[in-house]
């Protein structure tokens, strides 16, 4: 059984629509596991013996490509459900999970997935709205890397990170964990010289801050002309 602040757990939206009688059954069943900076939480193609849920940090999805290139996938935020072959009807993970900072996760074993779902459908019914979010997500990347110049892929990815795990301090909305401009280029189909290239401009013109793994958005609404440029 997790020890775990189910206030905190109840605002997650995998778990929206459970009775909180409902939800602490479904707690019951989860282990809390922690993860150092660095720790891998499962690995590509290694057998999906568990499902997970991101009670706190951050973590880098990477996925290895036929060829041996690295693609960051996504980034796990706190609340979001990872980790679930069994809904894409896989018994491996299809890409590596890694902590950017000490994270830590609820933990269900796989064979649970089936009797949980069917009895809970409000959580079913959140895993897949979270599962159809993230191929959209996949096939709007692919459109970008296809249609879109550098410019505006690296617009594009820098917006959806503001809004998917973006803190407001004085200069503007800092991306809240650890990102790297390697990453940023693998997100995006690109080199790392075109990413440098294209945030030191930016820095210069004010739009964003950067440092060591750190990029702050100052001018959000640039990036969404930016963005735009694409559609006239």
């Amino acid at each position: 059984m997790a020890q775990v602040d189910r206030t905190v757990v109840a605002a997650f939206p995998i778990f929206g629509g459970l009775r909180p009688v409902d939800l602490d059954s479904v707690i019951e069943e989860a282990r809390l596991a922690r993860y150092p900076k660095g720790t891998d939480v499962f690995r590509q193609d290694e057998e999906a013996r568990s499902f997970f849920v991101l009670f706190g940090g951050h973590l880098r999805v990477i996925k290895l490509t036929p060829d041996g290139r690295q693609i960051v996938v996504r980034f796990v935020n706190p609340g979001e459900i990872f980790g679930v072959a069994m809904a894409i009807g896989r018994t491996s993970y299809p890409a590596t999970a890694t902590a950017v900072v000490d994270s830590a996760a609820l933990v269900w074993a796989s064979a649970a997935w089936p009797r949980l779902v069917g009895k809970y459908p409000s959580l079913a019914a959140n895993a897949m709205n979270t599962v159809g979010s993230r191929l959209q997500e996949s096939h709007e990347q692919l459109i970008a890397v296809s249609t879109e110049q550098v410019e505006q892929r690296v617009a594009r990815t820098l917006l959806r990170l503001a809004q998917q795990a973006g803190r407001k301090v004085a200069q503007g909305v800092e991306i809240d964990f650890p990102i790297s401009r390697q990453d940023i280029a693998e997100m995006t189909g690109t080199t790392l010289h075109t990413v440098s290239r294209i945030l030191s401009a930016w820095e210069a013109k004010g739009i964003v801050e950067g440092g060591r793994q750190r990029i702050v958005v100052k001018q959000p609404h640039q990036l969404v002309l930016l963005v735009d440029q694409v559609k006239e």
